[in-house]
């Protein structure tokens, strides 16, 4: 008896959603362990991809709700090998040439000005030239925790629970920052310019970036909570913090990308990526400097607040619902 074409449909349907859930379990593979379901390493990174974290990147560097945080989740939920790879620091690279190309008058000003007394074999003669030297005091503590505690950090810290906690933690001082502002504010106290910060100041907001190193606490937020803490203007604050950044995040940027140089440029495809990553976030971390600056002149930090203390209670439920790890 021939084969109907009933038959035959039927015949082909079956075969056709046999290759469908052989291709899907080959591309979107889960393993059950331990009542957990984990992703198996998909294909490498698309530009599309890479196009995405620079925009996250250049968003969440200078906003007060760290970059990092947003980076890993992001890049969990794009089923990337190891979220925690050179990729996610070297695309700082991109933030820090927004800074630099923002501030470009101010930078080159403070630099002669430090130049020009350091060749005179002076020392903090004019404003700018201290303001540079308080920088360098404010690096300080970033760099010697980073160096010292680096492997701690990756090895223990870069967990979503953590950087759940950060969020949230740190989000909660900033709100008592907000308070300690306000109550200055109320007893006619506008905040100190650039020309008001101390080295004692540079010290203390210094301690607080590096802060930032546990994942979640955002640099910039770290610092602008300081900041507002000893009396600077909300607008001072972000200049500082931006400025505060330079050292820290050419030197966090310039080292990953030579430590993982191998895996970063293993291929066109890898170079690529990290190239158009980079630029993305440059590009935009631009218009997120230019955007905070003017928002900060009449705007509180409140919506970066409850913003933080979502962003917490999220990862936690995407953590407690196995949806991340």
């Amino acid at each position: 008896m021939g084969v109907t074409f009933g038959q035959h449909f039927n015949s082909l349907f079956d075969e056709s959603q046999r290759i469908f859930k052989k291709n899907l379990l080959y591309s979107l593979v889960c393993i059950i362990q331990c009542g957990e379901v984990k992703l198996v390493p998909r294909m490498p990174m698309t530009v599309w991809e890479a196009i995405l974290l620079g925009i996250i990147q250049g968003l969440t560097e200078f906003l007060p709700i760290s970059s990092t945080a947003h980076l890993l989740v992001t890049r969990q939920l794009l089923g990337h090998d190891d979220p925690r790879d050179a990729f996610t620091t070297a695309i700082q690279l991109g933030t820090l040439a927004a800074v630099l190309v923002y501030f470009r008058h101010d930078i080159v000003r403070l630099v002669r000005a430090f130049l020009g007394d350091l060749f005179a074999l002076r020392y903090g003669t004019s404003t700018d030239s201290r303001l540079c030297w308080k920088i360098a005091v404010g690096t300080l503590p970033v760099v010697i925790c980073g160096f010292t505690l680096r492997k701690l950090i990756k090895e223990h810290l870069y967990t979503l629970e953590v950087m759940a906690g950060a969020a949230i933690v740190f989000a909660l001082l900033l709100l008592e920052a907000e308070h300690v502002w306000r109550n200055r504010k109320r007893q006619g106290d506008e905040g100190r310019n650039e020309e008001g910060i101390t080295w004692r100041d540079a010290l203390f907001i210094g301690c607080f970036q590096a802060l930032a190193l546990i994942p979640g606490a955002s640099r910039s937020g770290c610092t602008i909570t300081a900041a507002l803490l000893i009396g600077l203007s909300r607008s001072t604050s972000a200049r500082f913090s931006f400025l505060l950044s330079l050292p820290s995040i050419l030197g966090a940027g310039l080292y990953e990308m030579y430590k993982d140089r191998t895996a970063l440029f293993s291929s066109n495809e890898n170079a690529v990526n990290l190239g158009v990553g980079t630029v993305t976030a440059a590009i935009v971390g631009y218009g997120a400097i230019a955007w905070l600056l003017h928002y900060l002149k009449t705007n509180t930090t409140l919506v970066f607040i409850i913003y933080r203390l979502v962003l917490g209670v999220t990862i936690l439920g995407l953590v407690l619902g196995n949806v991340v790890k």
